[in-house]
């Protein structure tokens, strides 16, 4: 039974159908997902994705879904290469969230039939249809218009400012966590060199600045149930301005892991280098002929970027006292950090065996 009134929220937006059931939806761990079954006149079913937005962490919301809206409109007028398509709902009053009157937000998407996500990629056709999606994606929004979108989390990807971030909280953190990961900062230090590798290039103008997804794992693909195919990609919210550097490294943080994100036992914890031959064979696939020759240059580094960067913000977490990432257990995050570094690690050492794979199939 949810707390809100989902019944009295759908009312809200124009659907032309009556409320039946609804049931909490993925695992997601920022907003409140619902799926809603509705029926027509006809009595024939129709299904919603009902969403809360946390406006906690999405400050601006009404911003946030202006670069949703932007985004879907322009994916569903041109002639996408996606199988279909997810948009939004409109309110009654024509926007495209609904404010109630506890200043909670809300949105509805369309459902995706015949579709479904995974959360740990299985096979190296998966990790290809997920970086194909992904570059599907920033193929077709590589002539959206209207200008920059809205930074909807500043600095997401801003590794130096990630790095200070570290920094401030060696000095400022738990001195008993502090001591307990001396270790990981030493880490942290060794690796420094790679944080300014992708906003320098940025700043040089030697890369371009392109609409990035910037959360680019696997279960935020629908794979179609019956061909496995990627149909269209899904959690839109850190849509912003940034780099398609950001989104290959980080999907090979995650599809070229083998092992837990919070893995113990950093022996099980490797770098899978037929996933990533997979990540990159569809990634170029699709992308390969709008990236130019600096960003494929630099997409096997983009991942060792990256995965020094998401180890920095557990890190950086742990010695605050776990102020922003769920936990599990008090020394969770420290693991989590462990993990990231030992994969920017494990990629660094065969940084010239990628780098070649990515001529080879360029």
């Amino acid at each position: 039974m949810s707390k809100y009134d989902l019944e009295s929220i759908m009312l809200q937006f124009q659907t032309s159908s009556q409320f039946v059931k609804s049931e909490t939806y993925g695992g997601g761990h920022i907003n409140d997902t619902f799926k809603i079954e509705m029926k027509t006149d006809d009595k024939s079913p129709i299904r919603f994705i009902l969403q809360r937005i946390n406006h906690l962490v999405f400050k601006r919301p009404d911003k946030m879904m202006d670069n949703i809206s932007r985004v879907t409109e322009h994916l569903r007028q041109k002639n996408s290469s996606f199988k279909k398509s997810i948009y939004l709902i409109k309110t009654l009053d024509d926007e495209y969230y609904h404010r109630d009157p506890n200043g909670n937000y809300w949105r509805l998407y369309n459902f995706i039939e015949g579709g479904e996500t995974y959360d740990i990629i299985e096979s190296p056709d998966q990790a290809y249809e997920g970086a194909k999606a992904f570059g599907n994606l920033q193929r077709e929004l590589a002539d959206l218009p209207g200008g920059m979108l809205f930074e909807t989390i500043p600095d997401f990807h801003n590794t130096p400012q990630r790095y200070k971030n570290f920094e401030q909280a060696v000095i400022e953190g738990l001195p008993e966590r502090i001591q307990n990961a001396q270790d990981e900062i030493s880490q942290a230090k060794r690796l420094r060199k790679y944080a300014p590798a992708i906003t320098d290039l940025l700043a040089s103008g030697a890369i371009p600045h392109r609409v990035t997804h910037n959360d680019t794992k696997l279960n935020n693909v629908m794979l179609e149930n019956e061909t496995h195919v990627g149909v269209c990609v899904i959690d839109l919210d850190t849509l912003m301005t940034g780099s398609a550097l950001y989104d290959f490294g980080d999907f090979i943080r995650t599809a070229g892991r083998i092992g837990a994100e919070d893995e113990k036992d950093l022996d099980q914890v490797s770098f899978c280098m037929k996933m990533y031959k997979a990540s990159l064979r569809g990634y170029l696939e699709s992308a390969g002929d709008t990236l130019n020759d600096v960003e494929k240059d630099n997409l096997a580094i983009s991942a060792i970027v990256i995965s020094y960067e998401i180890g920095l913000r557990f890190l950086t977490d742990y010695l605050m006292g776990d102020t922003y990432f769920k936990t599990q257990h008090e020394t969770h995050n420290l693991e989590r950090a462990r993990v990231q570094f030992k994969m920017a690690r494990e990629i660094k050492k065969r940084l010239a065996e990628l780098n070649a794979l990515v001529k080879s199939i360029n």
